[in-house]
């Protein structure tokens, strides 16, 4: 491999939903060989994730519906970042209408990716300290069961059944690096 990206010889939408747009991509790579590929093509505004500390011995999370699997999950704050907000400012806001809290403190811990294979989105994964009590209305349809686990016993949160989404284990491990425990 030398490192050279293949060249882009053409895109087009191929499906298109509510929430996805399915394009496929005509590529050239550098021993001239071409492929079609598919992705799914992102807002470009990416996502947040946010890791909630309650008094320096709690983790906030919480358990809501996840059409995917049709099973309820247990997991951190999550959601887009909306058309002209930071990512900052999309996690404190997410924390408040998901959970109820808002933080003093948001420490931004890493950039990650989901299936970069075939979908471009990026979510930015923080941690919340020096909470507070507030409440912002989501967009959720129920309101999620806030679950509030001993930063201790973080290693038991991972024999969960629920506790299965791999941005969340991944923002656990980043926040058990952080938190030095």
């Amino acid at each position: 491999m030398n490192g050279k990206k293949p060249e882009i010889l053409g895109a087009e939408i191929v499906a298109q939903s509510r929430l996805f747009k399915i394009e496929q991509v005509h590529l050239k790579f550098s021993n001239n060989v071409e492929r079609h590929y598919e992705r799914m093509k992102g807002n470009n505004r990416g996502a947040v994730m946010v890791v909630p500390v309650l008094n320096h011995d709690t983790l906030l999370l919480g358990r809501e519906y996840a059409a995917g699997t049709h099973t309820y999950e247990l997991g951190f704050t999550k959601g887009l970042i909306d058309l002209g907000e930071e990512a900052h400012e999309a996690a404190n806001r997410e924390l408040q209408e998901e959970i109820g809290y808002g933080t003093r403190k948001l420490t931004h811990l890493m950039e990650v990716s989901l299936a970069p294979g075939y979908f471009a989105s990026k979510m930015q994964i923080f941690i919340a300290e020096d909470l507070y009590e507030s409440q912002l209305e989501g967009d959720e349809p129920e309101p999620i069961e806030l679950v509030s686990w001993p930063i201790s016993q973080w290693q038991t949160l991972l024999q969960q059944e629920d506790f299965s989404e791999s941005r969340s284990v991944s923002a656990l491990f980043l926040a058990q690096k952080y938190l030095k425990l």
